[in-house]
């Protein structure tokens, strides 16, 4: 904020469905499940972008200035390929997505990159293994509850993994670790980490954002590695069909989740339309980043005419977050010619 506002006004605007216009909560407008999902399939980047164009039109603005951040950065991509004349330029940070790639390839990749960063943790806190063992057994043997009043199981408790691509993540979960397991402490602090109460649909509709054409089917699900089974590692940004049981934030999405899972998804990106385009755009590409692969990243990178990429080992996926100002900066800097 400090950066951008030394050049630009800010408008910040909320996701469909998780802001005061239209929230989706714990109930999903339709009478059936296939209404439901039928209204949450208008909740991707496209009708996002489709809302921030009426938005730009209304306040009488010819053209303006976009930053996205992970999906936000999807987001960005689905702007250019469908309104790029309401764009002035473009900052991307942690979110340039595969153009085309089935989801499965998403999927795979970050499967991946998560066993390395599990073997990264361990290294770093290997008196943590024990632990987590111990976690995972009384886990099996008890009804643990949290405050919510969900039981914790063992498959949740690995969700805490989530934390494993933020630049602060491996202290977190560490610290979390450290707590006594009987705790209220660590039982809120568990509840906390990976939480839908406020926004369900990030659950129901995440893999959605990977689909650019097809059906996701419950990829991370589908591709879940053998070496996950019986082992003392954390899952990640994974979406899972257990969830929609796990967490009573999420029951009354199951049925609609479902079905979302084998809907036929529309494409999200214009190839030719980025081969050309004409907006200036900066983007950051973190090599080590557990949630946007590298790969992928400068492929989609090397796709659009124009794009100026960051590519750095200096953060991870949280890397706006963690150093703003500097990341912000650093990305003006490419698109006005001065980096």
């Amino acid at each position: 904020m400090k950066r951008a506002l030394r050049d630009y006004r800010i408008l910040l605007l909320d996701q469909r469905g998780t802001g005061r216009s239209t929230p989706v909560g714990p109930v999903i407008p339709g009478s059936t499940p296939v209404e439901q999902a039928a209204y949450l399939v208008h909740f991707r980047a496209d009708s996002i972008v489709r809302d921030a164009e009426r938005i730009r039109q209304e306040l009488g603005v010819d053209r303006w200035s976009v930053l996205g951040q992970s999906f936000g950065g999807f987001t960005s991509l689905a702007y250019l390929s469908i309104a790029p004349e309401g764009l002035q330029e473009a900052f991307i940070t942690a979110g340039l997505t595969p153009i085309g790639r089935p989801v499965d390839d998403v999927y795979a990749a970050t499967w991946a990159r998560l066993r390395d960063a599990n073997a990264r943790y361990y290294r770093r806190y290997p008196e943590d293994r024990a632990r987590v063992r111990e976690i995972h057994r009384r886990l099996e043997d008890e009804d643990v509850r949290l405050p919510c009043g969900d039981r914790l199981t063992v498959r949740r408790f690995r969700q805490l993994g989530l934390w494993l691509g933020a630049s602060n993540g491996f202290e977190l979960l560490h610290h979390v670790l450290e707590l006594p397991p009987d705790s209220a402490a660590f039982r809120q602090d568990v509840e906390t980490a990976v939480d839908f109460t406020r926004n369900p649909m990030y659950a129901t509709l995440h893999e959605s954002s990977y689909a650019d054409g097809g059906a996701t089917r419950w990829s991370a699900h589908r591709l879940t590695p053998d070496w996950l089974d019986g082992s003392e590692a954390f899952t990640a940004e994974h979406v899972f069909p257990w969830m929609f049981e796990d967490y009573g934030a999420l029951r009354a999405h199951r049925e609609a989740a479902d079905l979302l899972a084998e809907h036929p998804w529309p494409r999200l990106y214009d190839a030719d339309r980025l081969a050309r385009n004409e907006v200036p755009v900066a983007a950051t590409i973190y090599v080590d980043d557990l949630y946007v692969e590298r790969v992928f990243a400068e492929e989609t990178a090397a796709a659009v005419r124009g794009l100026r990429p960051w590519i750095t080992d200096e953060y991870q996926h949280n890397g706006l977050r963690a150093d703003g100002e500097r990341v912000l900066g650093r990305l003006i800097d490419l698109v006005r010619g001065r980096a």
